[in-house]
């Protein structure tokens, strides 16, 4: 059961107060009793010394039945009780008993202290007279020495009856304070508490949505200090929940005007978010709450998921759907675990790009027939005509026809690349293989100026690859280093790591300027085109490279400095066989 803060001050002032006062009651009611006791003990010593005075004549005589008279005289006159003990023990007179038919008192402890010369007291039960009793026992010295004792004692029952009204007045104290600072604690817990309630209920009222709310007290002190700070939090709660409430709405309009689809799935897969474009996609109204599997039943979109959330990172993929394609980007939100999914309509692009390279690959079929017709009668004519000036253009020609050859060969490669992306992964010698390719240009280069080697790091072994497209990104990377070097060395260097295979081609010609760099693995673009219509260049080789490279999931970079000559770098990993 919740209680609330004015009970627990009020009770533990009252469990305070109350130890306290009978703390304090019980010390001071045994230092009164203590003290009533110690006077009652002084009185009896004196009134001991004055009946030693009174019976010293009738002890000397030894008149004991004058000596008893004249004990119960004096006992009766102060209400006392007197006995005069010998040394022997024996009871000479008594106050109340007769002393001839009483035991010997000799054992007592008070009467054998008082035989050693001490005035001693003892608070407990005769046995004579079947009451407790204060006792104080007091030696009679004649020439000095000890003759007798003269014992002194009050009923226990009198000094009880004292204590007891003196214990009394002492409740009563006790009751009254414990009463008044009851009081005190409920006037001061009322005053502490009264503030806090106030805060408290303005703080439900704030949780409950009213950012209105504030609180004023009244004095100097920590909690007024308190209501000013929650009422500037109040304020600044509620310039964040319109700061908060308006940028939910202007997201909430982007989510829902756009043409893109978008879809938030929760941790256990569910649908939290859906806007209308995707609605309007998968024909399905009431989404929310859905698992994603029950509105789009594409595995590929499950793998695409699972990778975003297995890698934690955005993840691309497109996705069939309808019979339509849909770039589908899913990135994982690691705060909530949640996963956010967009869906673009690429079906259009996807049908240009379609078109074109069925444009290109029918225009490229198309082309080498006539091409290669148009090289053969090039030739025929240069063998049947001696002519000097009409052999000049002849090669002229034979040298751009060529040059058309090898750009229609390289498109249908292209096109053959982004048309089967599928590779015939196997164990490769890439050593062995980088050897085959480069004893090619051995021949070529045997009257040249350039000198071609290779050389590797690690420990070789075979990777995985398809031999046939890396041989073509080998070719085609030494004949445009060959291309572009007059003279110099061309290296091609292996380095094996255990988790990638890095190729290093290094040539010493003449360079590619920054402004270049971006752009060299672009389709037609070349550096310097009167140099490459000179050479046969296609434009097209680095990305064949390129696209190769991306089939193998790896990388391919370039560095290169005007006049120093480039260096292209191919990096494939995870290929250990």
């Amino acid at each position: 059961m919740k209680q609330s803060i004015f009970i627990k001050i009020v009770s533990g002032y009252f469990v305070i107060i109350l130890v306290l006062s009978l703390t304090v009651f019980f010390s001071s009611f045994s230092i009164m009793r203590n003290y009533h006791l110690q006077v009652l003990k002084t009185d009896l010593t004196k009134l001991g010394r004055t009946v030693s005075v009174i019976i010293d004549p009738l002890l000397e005589m030894g008149e004991r039945t004058e000596l008893d008279r004249l004990v119960k005289k004096t006992g009766e006159a102060v209400n006392t009780r007197i006995t005069v003990i010998d040394s022997g023990g024996t009871v000479l007179a008594d106050s109340e008993e007769d002393p001839l038919q009483m035991e010997n008192h000799k054992a007592r402890p008070e009467i054998i202290r008082a035989f050693q010369g001490e005035t001693a007291s003892s608070l407990r039960y005769s046995t004579t007279i079947k009451e407790s009793m204060l006792y104080v026992a007091l030696p009679y010295y004649k020439h000095d020495k000890i003759k007798a004792v003269v014992r002194v004692s009050l009923f226990l029952s009198d000094i009880n009856l004292m204590l007891n009204a003196l214990k009394n007045r002492c409740i009563q104290v006790t009751f009254i304070i414990c009463l008044l600072a009851l009081l005190a604690a409920y006037i001061v817990a009322r005053n502490l508490t009264r503030p806090i309630l106030k805060l408290s209920k303005a703080s439900m009222s704030v949780a409950s949505g009213n950012f209105e709310t504030r609180v004023f007290l009244k004095g100097n002190d920590e909690l007024t200090g308190l209501a000013d700070s929650f009422n500037v939090m109040t304020e600044k709660i509620r310039t964040l929940f319109e700061e908060v409430s308006i940028q939910k709405e202007e997201l909430h309009n982007i989510i829902f005007s756009m043409n893109e689809g978008l879809l938030l799935i929760d941790r256990g897969e569910k649908i939290t978010v859906i806007n209308d474009s995707l609605k309007k996609i998968t024909g399905v109204s009431d989404i929310e709450g859905k698992f994603y599997w029950e509105v789009i039943r594409e595995q590929k979109l499950g793998d695409l998921i699972e990778k975003a959330q297995q890698e934690q990172k955005t993840a691309l993929a497109d996705i069939m759907y309808k019979n339509k394609t849909f770039l589908c980007s899913a990135t994982y939100i690691n705060v909530r675990q949640e996963t956010l999914l967009t869906f673009l309509d690429i079906s259009e692009l996807r049908n240009i790009e379609r078109m074109k390279r069925d444009f290109v690959v029918n225009v490229s079929h198309e082309l080498r027939t006539p091409l290669t017709a148009i090289k053969g009668f090039i030739e025929t004519i240069r063998d049947e005509n001696q002519d000097a000036g009409l052999s000049r253009y002849l090669d002229i020609v034979n040298r751009h026809t060529d040059r058309l050859i090898n750009i229609v060969k390289d498109l249908v490669c292209l096109s053959e690349l982004e048309e089967k992306q599928d590779l015939v992964l196997q164990p490769t010698d890439v050593i062995q293989l980088a050897r085959q390719v480069m004893d090619i240009y051995q021949e070529k280069l045997r009257d040249s100026e350039i000198l071609i080697d290779l050389s590797f790091e690690g420990n070789p072994h075979d990777v995985l690859v398809d031999p046939f497209k890396i041989e073509q990104v080998f070719i085609n990377l030494i004949d445009n280093a060959i291309k572009y070097t007059e003279k110099g060395r061309i290296s091609v260097k292996l380095v094996y790591t255990e988790d990638f295979l890095e190729i290093l081609f290094q040539d010493s010609g003449i360079g590619i300027d920054k402004e270049h760099l971006a752009k060299i693995f672009e389709r037609f673009y070349v550096v310097d085109k009167s140099r490459s219509r000179s050479v046969g260049g296609t434009g097209l080789g680095l990305s064949i490279v390129k696209h190769i490279i991306l089939l193998h999931k790896g990388m391919v970079d370039v560095e290169s400095t005007h006049s120093k000559g480039t260096c292209f770098k191919v990096v494939l990993p995870n290929l250990s066989d």
